[in-house]
């Protein structure tokens, strides 16, 4: 089934929906987003009822469901098999084996002060237990990082703590951990009703810097696909040894290191990249539908699929904020003025300005010889294109 939440469905997955027929759990987002005519609807009753008589596989487009999965099924196994990897603490814990060198710490909000520097690793990050979207995420590589990054999080927590309920974003606890060195990657994947993992799409993710943690650009490409479907697929067979799971959809975030190791960095469960990212990228990309596959259970046949694909690569360009402006002082941004910077733009979605700490989301084709134009906008600040109110 699917369990809809805000705070956003695209056209790709409402149109999805009603090319399957898959049941739409009832609820407030599910009347709030004008579904396509079509689309079937079930009852929360119903669907707890037909859950609780034979587990299914959920799929849903926001960890805000994450609440509702809690509170209705509690008598199932599911809040557990989210809360594992939702709770990066716990996620440590369970993959300690993978990574029996690496240093983990949990933190209260008021403990951040007591940090000593000296005590923690050379390079490491600090980010809430709970969180999403890089929201609360510093870089430490110095005293001085730790001291501003302290700071910064009590400045900031009262507006992110709006954003995202409790279950999605945890400002009150935080963990420090070791910086894994490496490529990072994002994968959306799906274990089937026998436990079986099968990857539908993957994503490269781009940094600016060497202490960047954003989530600015992403892209994916005929020959990563290629490359790396066997590699993470072997990862998810590994960590379905640490926990059974089945009907489980998953996006799952990692980096591999000089030496070729996989390293994990997070799970996130039921669901593919927020904001209905990653699978509509995988379709702009490769003329596939990953949600399908999930839905169907079924393992992408990637030969056939890539077969009249194109060299070029894939990106999602999510304009972050990062003009320095609050979002409420934003008057304006010129959207067409960044359309003009890129070779293809496949899609734009426009975000709340005011409200988001983001301007949107940009969907573009680029061959490798226009490359730069992701190059530069990975390290814009944004400033040009956006108006301040009097």
């Amino acid at each position: 089934m699917i369990l809809l939440d805000q705070p956003y469905v695209s056209d790709f997955l409402k149109q999805t929906i009603v090319d399957e027929q898959i049941p739409v759990i009832t609820n407030e987002a599910s009347q709030a987003f004008q579904l396509h005519e079509g689309t079937v609807l079930i009852s929360e009753q119903e669907a707890i009822e037909q859950y609780e008589r034979k587990p299914f596989l959920i799929y849903t487009n926001s960890e805000n469901a994450i609440d509702w999965v809690n509170s209705k099924l509690h008598f199932s196994d599911l809040p557990h098999k989210v809360e594992i990897f939702k709770d990066k603490f716990k996620f440590r814990e369970l993959t300690s084996e993978m990574l029996p060198e690496f240093f983990y710490k949990e933190y209260n909000i008021n403990e951040l002060a007591q940090i000593k520097y000296n005590d923690l690793p050379q390079t490491c990050v600090l980010k809430p237990v709970v969180g999403f979207f890089s929201l609360g995420v510093y870089m430490i590589e110095k005293e001085a990082d730790l001291i501003n990054a302290v700071k910064n999080i009590h400045l900031e927590v009262e507006h992110i703590k709006s954003l995202y309920p409790l279950a999605v974003l945890d400002t009150n606890r935080f963990i420090i951990e070791e910086y894994l060195e490496g490529e990072e990657f994002a994968f959306d994947a799906f274990y089937d009703a026998n436990g079986k993992p099968s990857v539908v799409g993957i994503m490269k993710h781009l940094f600016g810097s060497s202490d960047d943690v954003g989530d600015r650009v992403y892209f994916t490409s005929k020959e990563i696909i290629q490359t790396y479907v066997p590699i993470f697929e072997q990862f998810l067979v590994d960590m379905g040894k640490l926990v059974a799971l089945k009907n489980y959809p998953l996006h799952v975030e990692v980096r591999i290191n000089s030496k070729g190791d996989l390293l994990p960095i997070e799970v996130n469960p039921l669901r593919t990249g927020g904001w209905c990212t990653s699978a509509d990228l995988a379709h702009h990309a490769f003329n596939y539908n990953p949600i399908s596959h999930i839905l169907k259970q079924q393992k992408p046949n990637w030969t056939e699929i890539l077969k009249n694909s194109d060299d070029r690569r894939y990106s999602i360009v999510i304009l972050t904020n990062t003009t320095g402006i609050a979002p409420a002082q934003l008057k304006e941004v010129n959207y067409d003025a960044i359309l003009a910077k890129f070779e293809d733009t496949l899609e734009l979605r426009k975000s709340d300005f005011n409200k988001q700490p983001h301007f949107g989301f940009l969907f573009t084709a680029t061959s490798l010889e226009n490359w730069n134009e992701i190059e530069q906008i990975l390290v814009d600040d944004l400033s040009l294109y956006v108006s301040k109110k009097d």
